[in-house]
């Protein structure tokens, strides 16, 4: 019976992690890749928050549809060198290589921020498990492998920690999510900078790891795999109900993830955000931030062939930069700070 039980919940738990909007998508006449009419694809770390402007946007009665395709920033970036999408998505931006090789030109626009958690699997163990900076790099290099290991263990006085295996739980897919975890370890970690393939949308990760497809592949194999830890966006572990380390930031104080973590952690950065928009927080500034935060930026074209569609897409970006930012710390994003937002309006009178 208990095995029944485990198994309806994990089919319920797929559900809701990757179905969160899918209802109601499919009440708006079934849009479709090949029957929308402005086409996006790429990042899946910000994909239902993305879901959710195209359904309010579509509520304010445009004349076309949109369909996101959560294919991951990798997937999502080639689809728009190619130009086969009517814009990408991506946590890791594009390299001045990648953008060089569109002919239309690039603008990038940082649409949210999120925050990536290093959620665990330890049964009975309730309480926040803390990790400092060297240890969390020290579990993903494959150096610490067991939770009863004495550094977790001084970390976090009084809690009997498990005497089991650590299993990291990684990215299989190439994923922007993957390239901030892997940032942020390079930024901290003189050893992980110095490995050969440290930052990466994928990497050949050290240690006892298994790899899972999207963030709500990780997800579901912390949710059900016991001794795992992995990194994954913060709103999709809330909704799977995984437990969240607290983390040491920069300034030596821990940091626990909530709602608010990345809005706290964009505001103490914010006035930092070069001219091209393209900024990375690799190991953020302030006593108060949260350490593993990323924007998260739409890839849209210079320059469109077709006037319609570059309009299209420049109402529907407009809208999200705008209305659509009060949607997002329903679905554990951090709204942009009214400088960025600025900003990025500014930028989008550059698509033509």
């Amino acid at each position: 019976m208990k095995t029944v039980r485990s198994v309806a919940f994990l089919l319920l738990t797929l559900v809701a992690i990757v179905c969160t909007v899918s209802v109601a998508s499919a009440a708006m006449e079934r849009i479709t890749l090949d029957n929308a009419d402005i086409v996006g694809a790429g990042a899946t770390f910000p994909a239902p928050l993305y879901q959710r402007w195209i359904q309010e946007f579509m509520k304010t009665g445009p004349d076309f549809t949109i369909f996101y395709d959560a294919v991951g920033s990798g997937a999502g970036i080639k689809r728009f060198m190619a130009e086969t999408v009517d814009f990408g998505a991506s946590d890791a931006a594009m390299a001045d290589a990648q953008m060089e090789g569109v002919k239309p030109g690039v603008q990038l626009i940082p649409a949210t921020a999120g925050i990536i958690v290093l959620a665990y699997n330890l049964p009975g163990f309730d309480s926040a498990l803390h990790l400092s900076r060297e240890v969390y790099t020290d579990i993903f290099l494959g150096k610490i492998k067991r939770w009863d290991d004495d550094r977790i263990q001084a970390l976090n006085p009084g809690l009997q920690l498990p005497r089991l295996d650590v299993v990291t739980v990684t990215r299989s897919d190439s994923s922007g999510t993957t390239w901030a975890f892997t940032n942020h370890l390079s930024a901290i970690s003189t050893e992980w900078r110095d490995r050969g393939s440290g930052v990466g949308k994928k990497v050949d990760w050290p240690g006892n790891a298994m790899g899972g497809r999207y963030n709500e592949g990780v997800a579901v194999k912390i949710r059900y795999s016991v001794g795992s830890i992995g990194y994954v966006e913060y709103g999709i572990a809330k909704r799977a109900g995984l437990a969240m380390a607290t983390l040491e930031n920069r300034m030596g104080q821990y940091v626990q993830p909530d709602d608010m973590s990345g809005t706290v952690t964009l505001a103490n950065t914010s006035s930092q955000m070069p001219p091209n928009l393209r900024m990375f927080i690799p190991d953020p500034d302030g006593t108060t931030s949260y350490p593993i935060v990323t924007y998260t930026w739409l890839l849209l074209y210079r320059n469109y062939s077709d006037p319609g569609k570059s309009e299209k897409v420049k109402q529907f970006t407009s809208w999200a930069l705008s209305e659509g930012q009060k949607f997002a710390s329903e679905y554990g994003y951090a709204p942009l700070p009214q400088s960025v937002a600025a900003s990025a309006l500014e930028a989008l009178s550059t698509v033509h």
